[in-house]
C-alpha cells in the first residue's frame, strides 16, 4: 500500500491523501487550500494523478478544507464513488454549491478589474452548477457500518465529534495474505461541544494520521466559556456597541445558538437581559446548515436529543432572526440599536462578515468575538494577532473595537484532548503521521507524543510518499513539484503580509509621532529599520545574482 500526502501535511488547510492498494486508487478528502491569495492558488494546480483512475473518495467531513475541491475533481473526470456519512453528504449538498457561487462571484469581481487593466480574464475553480453536478457521486453510509470496497479493502466511519457527520476513518487493506490497518483521525472534536457527541475511540491502528491544529496548546475557558460569552455580550451591548461573531456557517454558528438557548434557566438574569437583544444569523449557508442539523438528530448528544423529544427546538429562541438576502444583510449596519451578528466566513476571508467588520472594527464600543481557529495569512488571524489597521475592500480601517477570543468554542481538540484520544487506542500504532497544523503545533505535539507514548513520529511534507506494510514503512520518491510550489507560494504570501505591514508603518511614523519620542527611542527605531533595509538589500542582491 502506498500513501502520498497531497495536502494537509505542513499546512492547516487543503486536506488530501492518495492511497494506492491492490490496484485501486483511493483519495481520503479532497480539500481546498484556504488562507492567503497565494496559498489559494494551489487549488488551481492539476491533480498529480489521472482523475479518471480514482475509484473511491472517502470523505471525513464536510468542511471546505476537506471537501472543497470535489467539484473540480468531478469536473475533470472523476467517475467513482464518494463515501461519507449521511450528515456529511447533506452538508456537502449545500456547502459545495455555495462555494461554487463564491468562486464565480470572486472571479467576476476580479475580471472587472483585470478587464480595466487590459489583463486576460480568468476562470473560476468551478461553478455553482459544477458543484451541483458532483452531488450524484455521493454514497452516504451509517456510522460503524463496515463497507467492503473492491481490492480487499474494508472501511468504517466513527464519530469524530468535530461537526455534524464528522468522522474518524478506519481502513483495513489485505495484501498478499497480510492485513494493514490505517486510521485517519479527520478533525477531532473538542470534549463537550454543544449538540455533538464526544469523539469515539478506536481499538487499534498500524498507522495513524492525526491532525494537530491545537497540538501546542490547551484551550482556555473550557469551564467558564458561557460565562465569558455572556460577559462580553452584556458589556458591549451596555456600551451601545455590536457584538460581531465571525463564525463558520456549519458548526460554530449552530453551537453558539444552542449555548444561548441551553443556559436560559441557569443564567436567568443574563438571559432576561439578552431576550431584549436582537441576534442575527447573517449567512444563507448557515440558515441552510441549521436545517440540516434539524434533520440529523441521530448525530446529537443525549442532552440535545432530550430537548427535541420534549418538543423544544434547541436551535431557536424568540429574538433570533435569520437574514437571507443581501439587502437584509446591509440593513443590519444601518440599524441604530445594539445587536449580536453571527456571520460567515469564520476566518473573515469572504462573505458578509467583511461588511460587518468594515462597519464595526473602527467603533470602540463594538466587539469582534472569535470562536474558531484563524489560519495564518487570513484577515481574522491579522486582527486577532493585534493589527492596528487592515484593508477591507481596498479601504483602510482602524481597529478600535474590542477584540476577544473564546477557544473553548473551538471545534478542534486541544493538545490534551489529542493526547488522550491517541492514548485510548489499545493497540498502539507503529508510526504516527502528524498533519493539518502549523509547524510549531506539529513539532510540539510530536514531542509530547514521543515522550509519553514512546511512538515513532513522522511529520510529512506535501508531496511525501510512503510504502506501508504491516511490518515496515519505506520512504518512496516524493512528488517534488508539489513541495516546491507550496514553499514558493508561502514565500509570496509572507511578502504580501510584509508589504501591508510596511504600508501601515509608513502611515504611522509621521513627523508628529516622531516629535513625541525621546532621542534614544528614535535611535532604536532607526536601528531596527536599518536591519530590515539591509535584509531587503541582501535579498535583492541574491535575486540579481540568480538572474
Amino acid at each position: 500500500m502506498k500513501l502520498t500526502f497531497l495536502g494537509g501535511a505542513k499546512t492547516v488547510t487543503g486536506s488530501c491523501y492518495w492511497m494506492q492498494a491492490n490496484g485501486k486508487n483511493i483519495l481520503i478528502d479532497c480539500g481546498m487550500f484556504q488562507g492567503h491569495d497565494q496559498e489559494e492558488d494551489l487549488n488551481f494546480e492539476p491533480f498529480p494523478f489521472d482523475v479518471s483512475s480514482i475509484d473511491y473518495l472517502l470523505l471525513t467531513h464536510a468542511h471546505i478544507d476537506h471537501s472543497g475541491r470535489i467539484p473540480k475533481l468531478c469536473k475533470e473526470g472523476f467517475k467513482g464513488k464518494i463515501i461519507c456519512t449521511k450528515a456529511t453528504a447533506d452538508l456537502c449538498a449545500i456547502m459545495l454549491p455555495d462555494c461554487g457561487y463564491i468562486q464565480e462571484s470572486e472571479v467576476e469581481w476580479k475580471n472587472r478589474k483585470r478587464q480595466r487593466a487590459g489583463k486576460p480574464l480568468i476562470e473560476p475553480l468551478y461553478t455553482y452548477q459544477d458543484a451541483l453536478d458532483c452531488i450524484k457521486f455521493f454514497n452516504p453510509v451509517s456510522y460503524h457500518q463496515e463497507v467492503r470496497l473492491q481490492g480487499n479493502i474494508t472501511i468504517r466511519f466513527s464519530d469524530a465529534g468535530h461537526i455534524l457527520g464528522s468522522s474518524i476513518l478506519e481502513i483495513w487493506v489485505n495484501e498478499k495474505n497480510s492485513e494493514t490497518k490505517i486510521v485517519f483521525s479527520g478533525d477531532l472534536g473538542n470534549q463537550d461541544i454543544p449538540l455533538l457527541k464526544d469523539p469515539e475511540t478506536i481499538e487499534s491502528a498500524d498507522y495513524l494520521i492525526i491532525e494537530s491544529t491545537y497540538g501546542n496548546r490547551i484551550h482556555k475557558e473550557k469551564e467558564n466559556k458561557v460565562r465569558k460569552l455572556l460577559n462580553i455580550i452584556e458589556e458591549t451591548i451596555m456600551q451601545g456597541g455590536n457584538v460581531v461573531i465571525p463564525s463558520f456557517a456549519v458548526g460554530r454558528t449552530q453551537e453558539i445558538i444552542y449555548e444561548i438557548h441551553k443556559y436560559r434557566e441557569l443564567y436567568k438574569d443574563d438571559m432576561d437581559f439578552l431576550s431584549h437583544v436582537p441576534v442575527y444569523v447573517d449567512s444563507p449557508l448557515a440558515i441552510s446548515a441549521t436545517e440540516v442539523f434539524r434533520k440529523n438528530l441521530d448525530c446529537y448528544d443525549e442532552e440535545a436529543r432530550a430537548y427535541v423529544e420534549n418538543g423544544d427546538n434547541p436551535l431557536d429562541f424568540p429574538n433570533l432572526a435569520f437574514t437571507r438576502t443581501p439587502d437584509e444583510s446591509r440593513q443590519l449596519n444601518e440599524k441604530p440599536e445594539p445587536m449580536i451578528i453571527i456571520s460567515a466566513s469564520g476566518m473573515c476571508e469572504a462573505g458578509r462578515i467583511k461588511h460587518h467588520l468594515k462597519h464595526n472594527l473602527w467603533r470602540s464600543n463594538s466587539t469582534i468575538l472569535f470562536v474558531g481557529y484563524q489560519a495564518p495569512g487570513t484577515l481574522g488571524r491579522r486582527i486577532l494577532d493585534g493589527a492596528e489597521k487592515v484593508k477591507i475592500f481596498g479601504e483602510e480601517i482602524s481597529i478600535n473595537a474590542r477584540i476577544e477570543s473564546i477557544e473553548g468554542y473551538s471545534g478542534h481538540a486541544d493538545q490534551q484532548g489529542l493526547l488522550n484520544w491517541v492514548s485510548s487506542i489499545k493497540n498502539k500504532p507503529k508510526k504516527i503521521f502528524i498533519v493539518h497544523g502549523e509547524p510549531e503545533s506539529q513539532y510540539a505535539f510530536a514531542k509530547i507524543l514521543k515522550k509519553q507514548l514512546k511512538v515513532d513520529i513522522i511529520i510529512p511534507d506535501r508531496g511525501d510518499n510512503y510504502e506501508l506494510t504491516p511490518y515496515s514503512i519505506t520512504v518512496q520518491k516524493s512528488l517534488e513539484h508539489l513541495k516546491e510550489n507550496f514553499i514558493r507560494l508561502q514565500l509570496l504570501a509572507q511578502l504580501d503580509v510584509l508589504s501591508e505591514e510596511i504600508y501601515f508603518l509608513t502611515k504611522q511614523l509621521n513627523q508628529e509621532v516622531l516629535n513625541g519620542k525621546e532621542d534614544e527611542e528614535i535611535k532604536v527605531i532607526q536601528s531596527k529599520i536599518e536591519e530590515v533595509q539591509n535584509s531587503i538589500l541582501q535579498i535583492n542582491q541574491m535575486l540579481k545574482g540568480s538572474l
